[in-house]
């Protein structure tokens, strides 16, 4: 720990930021912030608030009230922040969804960071670069929304949606215009890259053989294959990808650089993201 984190403490001058969710007490917004402040020198810091359902476009006027800097936002309120906020993002309009707000000079916009995020973090991390190549998405929901409309608008020569409600799979997959199409399993040993964006492996014990979202011989030596469950950090799916020669990338990247777009924005600092890996790591 560097001499200004040990000495530092909120005072009167200290600008907030925060998350709102509910639940979030699981949240590491709050600690991969914090660390990123510290490591910046700034007199910053983040808290989260459990804010109930149906109450959300009050948070939004608490932010307004007391100068809150910035904030992330969380289930369930990605939508229902909408109808508070002054503008929206071109993303965050198309995906119908809010995970950070952040001011520009006196109004409150909103932004979708999670596709963002997963595309920083491939190209940052592991120095894939997403235009060109050929992608699959499992799943349909908001998350995978905001991947499929990222991978499009990063130049993906092709997105193709899996799911196992075509309808939610087509919604989804129109959000990439004419490089996304409706797929199936049998479309996953020729992606360059799969992003698991379901929910299933969250949990998972150490070394758990299943649950899968897809079948085992899935993946192939060349792919990247990235879970965006992190809790575990390593799921069953990232160790059967791995097994089958594939390189396996956990969730934590998304994480990490999802918050830090919306610190950067904040702030008009650039983060150090060795540190905020570091934190995430360490929750």
């Amino acid at each position: 720990m560097d001499d200004h984190a040990a000495r530092w403490s909120p005072a009167g001058s200290t600008r907030l930021a925060a998350v709102i969710g509910h639940p979030v007490h699981h949240s590491r917004s709050p600690r991969l912030a914090d660390a990123a402040f510290r490591a910046a020198g700034l007199d910053w810091t983040m808290v989260a608030f459990d804010v109930a359902e149906g109450a959300a476009a009050e948070a939004v006027a608490a932010v307004r009230v007391l100068g809150i800097g910035g904030l992330m936002v969380t289930m369930p309120h990605k939508a229902a922040v909408i109808g508070a906020l002054d503008s929206l993002t071109p993303a965050a309009q198309a995906l119908g969804a809010v995970n950070s707000i952040s001011w520009v000079g006196d109004e409150l916009v909103g932004h979708n960071t999670d596709g963002e995020g997963l595309v920083a973090s491939l190209h940052h991390d592991s120095e894939v670069i997403v235009a060109g190549r050929r992608c699959a998405v499992l799943g349909a929901g908001g998350a995978a929304r905001s991947v499929v409309h990222a991978l499009a608008q990063a130049g993906a020569s092709e997105v193709v949606v899996i799911n196992r409600t075509p309808e939610r799979a087509e919604v989804a997959a129109r959000l990439a215009g004419p490089a996304g199409r409706v797929g199936s399993n049998v479309d996953l040993p020729r992606a360059d890259i799969v992003i698991n964006a379901t929910s299933v492996g969250m949990g998972a014990g150490i070394g758990d053989t299943g649950p899968l979202p897809c079948p085992e011989d899935s993946f192939r030596r060349g792919q990247v294959v990235v879970d965006l469950v992190y809790q575990p950090v390593t799921t069953p799916l990232l160790e059967v990808a791995a097994a089958n020669g594939a390189h396996a990338v956990d969730g934590l990247g998304m994480l990490v650089h999802q918050a830090a777009i919306s610190l950067r924005r904040w702030t008009g600092v650039d983060p150090d993201l060795a540190v905020m890996h570091r934190a995430a790591r360490s929750i």
